[in-house]
This record gives structure tokens, sequence and C-alpha cells, in this order.
């Protein structure tokens, strides 16, 4: 009767620790996805912000000859690239911080490569933000103008110019590198 009492026990006991490990299995693949959603979703963000609203803002503002279009679409463009580089440096951030509880099933080098892209992330879009964007608001607050108004060869235009193309390299190093974290993560979740 005893060893039907232990091997009852041990029963149960195992099927508890069963019962554990497919629950932290069920939520290790739900941290997971929501990881993959996570760079999936910023960069589908920062992609069609590159490829259509910033060019389109431009392009529909000029062509209907609003006044100080440049301006405007400028305006529109700073602030939607505000919350792109602000997401995109939190969620670098956080599945940087979560990537540790992925390096168990991953080889060194897709965990190498997984923390430097989403280091890289993080670094392009803060710098981007905190740096290059508030240079540019700074310079355009400098101009006491509307940009239309600036002369090209001025030097804060000039200056101006020369930091937007550092915002659309960093931008661009984002999206390259946040794309290479989603095939790293596409590669460990088969």
């Amino acid at each position: 009767m005893s060893v039907e009492v232990e091997e009852s026990k041990a029963n149960v006991s195992a099927m508890r620790r069963a019962e554990s490990v497919e629950r932290s299995s069920a939520l290790f693949r739900v941290v997971r996805d929501v990881r993959l959603l996570l760079v999936a979703l910023w960069l589908g963000g920062a992609v069609f912000f590159s490829a259509a609203v910033a060019p389109i803002a431009f392009s529909v503002l000029r062509s209907r000859n609003v006044v100080y279009a440049n301006e405007a679409a400028g305006t529109i463009v700073t602030r939607v690239l505000s919350i792109i580089n602000t997401g995109g440096f939190i969620i670098a951030l956080l599945l940087l911080a979560s990537a540790f509880l992925f390096r168990k099933g991953a080889t060194r080098r897709a965990f190498f490569v997984e923390t430097i892209s989403l280091a890289l992330v993080a670094i392009a879009t803060g710098v981007g933000q905190w740096i290059i964007a508030a240079r540019m608001l700074a310079l355009r607050a400098a101009m006491a103008r509307p940009i239309d108004d600036v002369p090209v060869d001025d030097p804060l235009r000039v200056s101006f110019n020369s930091l937007h193309g550092f915002s659309v390299a960093a931008l661009g190093v984002a999206i390259i590198a946040a794309a290479v974290a989603l095939l790293v993560f596409v590669r460990k979740t088969k």
C-alpha cells in the first residue's frame, strides 16, 4: 500500500512538473512571438514612412501650390519621424533586454548578430531623434522664418540640408539593422 501511495505521489509530482514546463513553454512562445511582432511592426512603419509618408507629404503639398509647402511638409514629417524614432528606440531596448531570455536556443553567432542589430537600431534611432532631429529643429528656429524663404546657400539652410542627409542615413541604418534582426528571429523560430 505504501508503495502505491509513493508511486501515486511521484506521478502527481511528475504531472505537476510537466504542466509547469508546458506553461513555461507556452509563455516562452508568446514572448518570442511578441518580440517578432514588435520588430516587424516597427520595420514596416519605418519603411512605410520612408517610402510613402515623407515623399508624399512633400509632393502633394508642392503640387497643390500650398504656401510654405516645404515648411508644412517638414513639420508633418518631423512629427511622424519622432514617433518612428522614439518607438524604434524603445522597442530595440526591450528586444535587447529580452534577447538574453532566448540565448539558450540560439547559436553564438545568431545571438551576436541579433544583439548587434538591435543595438544598432537603438543607437541609430536615438541619435536620429535626440541629436540630429534636435539640431534640425534648432536650425529651423534659428532661421526665424519658414524654410521656403531661406536661400539655399544660407549657412543655416546648408547645415539643415546636411543634417537631413544624416537623418536619412540614420533611419536607413536602423531599417537595415531591424531587417537583419527580423531575419534572425524568423530563423530561430523554425
